[in-house]
């Protein structure tokens, strides 16, 4: 019989055309077994409780029992059924189904709940119940957003020990109050509040043809004439004129009473006259070139020559002359007594400016600037003393400078300067405010109002034609005249006193009069 059977074997194995019964499945074979077992156990989970749904799985049934419709169960192994490595599969067996989280149902049906809603709903529309459902999911889906912050600022920063300074405490402290009451950029009128002609005045960039006293009389030099313009009446009076038409005036200065004038001629002579009788009260020569220049200090009297030489004149003596200052190589055009005499200043045509003592002698050689300042690069003309600042004096170069420099004379140094970009022919400063004005030549031929020490503009006032070569301050302080050599005198209101200091004034002289009237009664 065992030959019958090794030989029917190794027939049917000859055989090509037989089917063959021991040999692996095909690829759509093995595809198609697969699929059935997928279908199989789908369906044996569908038909599971739901109860049982989120339990482990604690058995399998195989696709023929399954199909069978037999309840019989398969013989348990050494390891646990619901561990997948511990199962023994078998060709057909059952496929393992994972467990799903009960959470993944409540966010599923709360995205399907907020799918019907649609997304443009309100919220004040839902119920309160879906409010506190909503709510409650949010936390559980999304968590404490609160808590996941990257910074959260729950208290203040622990505040440094009492003995501990900080040398940045003072760059990055900052006060609320200093903003707030920031006072404002004053507003300055953009137009003069008179105008006057003045015809024949000379274009010449050396001399100093304008001075307005405490009495409130402008002295004009007008070719070889000085008129003077009363500001409280209006009146105009002809001082006095040269003899001969080829001769002019060079300078006039008030003194400090207001009640004398100096005037400086082409022919180097120095005359002093009494307004109110309006009669010359003595001449005095000594220069041997035009004096274009003049500056008062109590009873001396200097004047600057075009010789480069400056007198000292005394009015209470017959001999007037008392000292020579030969500190210029040429013309003297510049000229300032500061206002407690102890300095002059004098600026020349040779681009120097000097600084010389109050204490002086007779001769010559005995008498050197204290200090020699030799930054400018044209003639120096414009010269002001800080009214507020003993020692600090600005200077105003010409049209190959156009600087404005500062200086202590106290220490002889040199400030601060601002390039005024156009030629400096007068310099002025505020008595009510810490600002000065200066006047220029081309090519705007503007008065400037400048604030110190920042330097930044305040106001440009335009309207002259020409250059303005001078300007002379009011008696109050408030009001600015310029001469320019388009022929015209303006008025400019450009420094007004504040309200605020008006009634602190107002108050002083009040209580002033109140105390004086009281000691007159005891």
């Amino acid at each position: 019989m065992a030959q019958f059977t090794l030989e029917n074997e190794l027939n049917s194995a000859l055989r090509m055309d037989a089917p063959l019964t021991r040999v692996a499945p095909m690829g759509y074979q093995r595809k198609a077994l697969n699929d059935s077992e997928c279908n199989a156990s789908l369906n044996i989970s569908l038909k599971t409780p739901k109860k049982n749904a989120n339990k482990s799985f604690s058995g399998s049934k195989t696709p023929s029992n399954s199909a069978s419709g037999s309840s019989k169960k398969t013989p348990k192994s050494g390891g646990k059924l619901g561990t997948p490595g511990n199962r023994t599969r078998t060709p057909g067996g059952d496929r393992f189904i994972p467990n799903r989280s009960t959470s993944q149902f409540n966010l599923g049906h709360y995205k399907h709940m907020m799918e019907q809603k649609g997304p443009d709903e309100s919220e004040a529309l839902l119920s309160p119940s879906e409010k506190e459902y909503k709510r409650v999911m949010n936390e559980n889906l999304n968590g404490d957003l609160m808590s996941s912050k990257i910074l959260s600022f729950k208290a203040k920063a622990p505040s440094a020990p009492e003995s501990f300074n900080s040398n940045l405490r003072v760059l990055y402290s900052s006060s609320k109050t200093a903003s707030t009451t920031k006072k404002a950029m004053r507003q300055v009128p953009q137009v003069p509040e008179r105008i006057l002609d003045a015809p024949d005045i000379m274009d010449d960039y050396y001399l100093n043809l304008l001075d307005w006293s405490v009495t409130n009389n402008l002295a004009v030099c007008l070719g070889g004439a000085v008129y003077l313009w009363n500001g409280t009446t209006g009146t105009i009076t002809q001082l006095m004129g040269m003899d001969n038409d080829d001769e002019y005036i060079g300078a006039v200065s008030w003194v400090k009473e207001g009640n004398y004038l100096a005037v400086g001629t082409s022919t180097g002579e120095v005359q002093l006259w009494d307004v109110v009788e309006q009669k010359r009260l003595r001449n005095m020569a000594g220069h041997s070139a035009r004096v274009s220049s003049l500056s008062w200090n109590s009873f001396i009297l200097s004047s600057g020559s075009r010789s480069g030489n400056i007198h000292h004149h005394d009015v209470r003596v017959p001999q007037h002359h008392v000292a020579t200052l030969a500190g210029h190589s040429q013309e003297v055009c510049g000229l300032r007594w500061s206002p407690d005499g102890k300095f002059l200043a004098s600026g020349g045509n040779d681009n120097i400016l000097n600084i010389w003592s109050a204490q002086f002698n007779n001769l010559p050689e005995d008498n050197q600037p204290l200090h020699v300042f030799s930054q400018h690069q044209a003639a120096v003309k414009a010269l002001s003393w800080c009214p507020w600042q003993p020692g600090v004096l600005a200077s105003g170069g010409g049209t190959a400078d156009r600087q404005i420099c500062f200086w202590n004379c106290n220490t002889g140094t040199h400030l601060s300067s601002v390039d005024a970009k156009s030629q400096v022919c007068s310099l002025l400063w505020s008595k009510e405010h810490k600002e000065l004005i200066s006047s220029h030549g081309f090519a705007q031929n503007q008065l400037t109002i400048w604030k110190y020490p920042s330097m930044t503009k305040v106001a440009d006032l335009t309207g002259h034609t020409a250059r303005v070569l001078h300007m002379a301050m009011s008696p109050d302080g408030t009001t600015v005249v310029s001469a320019g050599a388009d022929e015209t005198l303006r008025l400019w209101k450009c420094f007004e006193v504040d309200d605020q200091k008006k009634k602190v004034q107002k108050s002083v002289n009040k209580d002033s009069s109140k105390s004086f009237r009281r000691a007159m009664i005891r």
